[in-house]
This record gives structure tokens, C-alpha cells and sequence, in this order.
């Protein structure tokens, strides 16, 4: 999966693919690793506002309804709460067009919200290559 995910990365950067992180998964990354890890050079800091606080609340209410009438079943984890922030600052920046995750929890739950609402961005699953994605046969280096 790494390989993808740096393919992804290579294939944005060359592609002038604006490259946004949330303040959210910089949290969630600092669980385990260090933010000096992160090439942040090379990514825009999304915080997270109150419109996004909103959307993020919409969002939630939908995946624990689901939830509770048993059309879902999300692994045990505050997926809901904290995807639905992620998914609603990718919904209202509209810079971002794409949203990447290889969580199948958080690929599960855009696919439902997806039959209910709109979201204003494509999700990729990092475990399909970039060139299957996007119909590619080049490979990427970065300049």
C-alpha cells in the first residue's frame, strides 16, 4: 500500500493536484508517528472550521442512523465521528477533489453516505494502483 500511496503522491505533485491535509489526520498520525514525518512542504494544513463543524454534524447523524437500523455495521472505533469531520472538510473545500483512504471502514461509510447525500469529491482506495485509476500506464517520478 505504500507504493500506491507514493504513486498517488508523485502522480498529484506532477499534476499540480493540490495536496490538502487536515489538522485532524495530523493529529491522528501524531497517535503513532511524528509530524516531522510528514512532507508538509509539499501539502496545504486544512483546519477545521465551523462550516465544516456543521456539514461534519449532518454527515454523522446519517452513518449512526444507518447504524442503528442495522444497514451497517462499522468495526469498533469512533469511525463516525471522526471520518465524518474529514469527509465534511473535503465536501466543503472546494479545492479538494479527491479524498484518498485504504480504511475499508471509511470507504464503507462514504459508499453509504453516497445514497443519501451528495459529496462534492471522488474517494480512491490507496489499494488500486494510481495507473488503474486514473487509466495510466506511466510511472511518476517526482521532479
Amino acid at each position: 500500500m505504500f507504493t500506491n500511496s507514493n504513486e498517488y503522491y508523485k502522480y498529484f505533485l506532477n499534476n499540480n493536484i493540490s495536496l490538502v491535509i487536515s489538522c485532524i489526520s495530523i493529529a491522528e498520525y501524531c497517535v503513532g508517528g511524528s509530524i516531522d514525518e510528514l512532507p508538509l512542504k509539499n501539502l496545504q494544513i486544512l483546519p477545521f472550521n465551523i462550516d465544516h463543524s456543521k456539514r461534519a454534524g449532518e454527515l454523522a447523524r446519517i452513518l449512526f442512523d444507518e447504524r442503528r437500523k442495522g444497514k451497517v455495521d462499522f468495526r469498533e472505533r469512533l469511525l463516525i465521528p471522526n471520518d465524518s469531520k474529514l469527509f465534511a472538510q473535503a465536501d466543503i473545500d472546494t479545492n479538494i477533489e479527491y479524498f484518498l483512504t485504504s480504511d475499508i471502514e471509511s470507504i464503507k461509510a462514504i459508499e453509504i453516505l453516497l445514497k443519501h447525500t451528495s459529496l462534492n469529491f471522488s474517494h480512491i482506495n490507496l489499494n488500486i494502483p494510481v495507473s488503474n485509476f486514473f487509466r495510466i500506464s506511466e510511472q511518476y517520478s517526482i521532479l
